[in-house]
């Protein structure tokens, strides 16, 4: 027989999930076996599959030792030596990190197999807090940015938190504002709702039938809706500071969205935006996400956007403004 406590931030997953990743060595209709055998219990009692567990629950495995060794090993187990940890939070609690990641570092590990990652840098941070005391849940990001895009990510401490972040997401509930700099003069406020097509050779996202769709072949089932409101905030030497509601999530859409009405983003060569002041990469800075529960994080505008939006005639009194 095998005792277990289910700690914080293991609260919140699924009991068949969490047995899986406890015994990784077993196929997932033998832990449905066990479950319905009753050989897997929560305090006690027999509990459905998909039982969401709690801190505190005790767990027990009605199986010997030896196979509970031979099922478990391969269990991962990282203790994040070396591992840079430091990172701006905005806000945490016992379930919740709200970060700042930087532009130009990765969300999360790539092909490349880059280390200096945000989700790493987290990682390595509650490990070294003594927060990261499972190998069965792994905190998470429930959103991602692009390596050049700034701003506020949110980590799922424990699955129960992980789970409800992408619940609404998903839904549409959470409200999130990016702020940009865009080329030309762009007044008042609109929606964008082109559906979008993903390039994976050019790494690059299109509108659903433009020249460069229908190009690479594009056909309506690659289609993703996306939907983007935009509002401006400031004209200044031939640019526009705008605050976007990105509604929907696809990959590069502000920039793919912005650039199809004629206003592609300041530096932004990839979707046609020209260098400027040295910049030759998107300003996109994801600063204020509103949670269905009410709360709100901001996330202060990076020294080079700052800095740019004054040599083209912008300031931040509009968007503090905001505030």
């Amino acid at each position: 027989m095998i005792t277990r406590k289910i700690t914080a931030s293991e609260s919140g997953k699924r009991l068949h999930r969490y047995l899986r990743n406890l015994m990784p060595n077993i196929p997932l209709g033998q832990i449905y076996k066990m479950i319905d055998q009753g050989k897997a219990k929560v305090n006690g009692k027999r509990k459905n599959q998909n039982y969401e567990l709690a801190a505190g629950d005790e767990l027990t495995l009605y199986v010997e030792e030896s196979q509970y060794e031979e099922a478990s090993k391969g269990q991962k187990k990282t203790k994040y030596i070396g591992v840079n940890a430091n990172i701006d939070v905005i806000y945490e609690d016992d379930q919740l990190l709200v970060v700042l990641k930087p532009a130009g570092m990765l969300t999360h590990p790539d092909s490349s197999d880059q280390k200096d990652t945000l989700v790493n840098r987290v990682h390595a941070y509650l490990y070294r807090k003594g927060e990261l005391d499972s190998q069965l849940f792994m905190p998470a990001t429930a959103n991602r940015l692009d390596r050049n895009t700034s701003g506020i990510v949110l980590v799922g401490k424990t699955a129960g938190m992980l789970h409800q972040l992408n619940q609404w997401i998903q839904k549409h509930e959470m409200e999130k504002y990016y702020v940009t700099i865009v080329e030309g003069r762009l007044e008042g406020e609109g929606t964008l709702t082109g559906s979008l097509i993903r390039d994976e050779k050019s790494n690059r996202t299109l509108v659903a039938g433009s020249k460069g769709s229908k190009a690479i072949g594009a056909n309506p089932e690659q289609e993703k809706s996306a939907t983007t409101h935009y509002r401006a905030l400031q004209q200044g030497k031939g640019y526009t500071l705008i605050e976007v509601e990105l509604v929907s999530g696809r990959t590069h859409q502000i920039r793919t969205h912005l650039q199809s009405i004629g206003h592609s983003l300041l530096g932004d060569v990839k979707y046609g935006g020209k260098p400027f002041a040295g910049v030759n990469h998107q300003l996109l800075h994801a600063w204020r996400v509103k949670l269905p529960d009410g709360r709100e994080f901001r996330a202060p505008v990076p020294a080079l956007m700052r800095s740019t939006m004054e040599r083209a005639g912008l300031s931040l009194q509009q968007l503090q403004g905001e505030a």
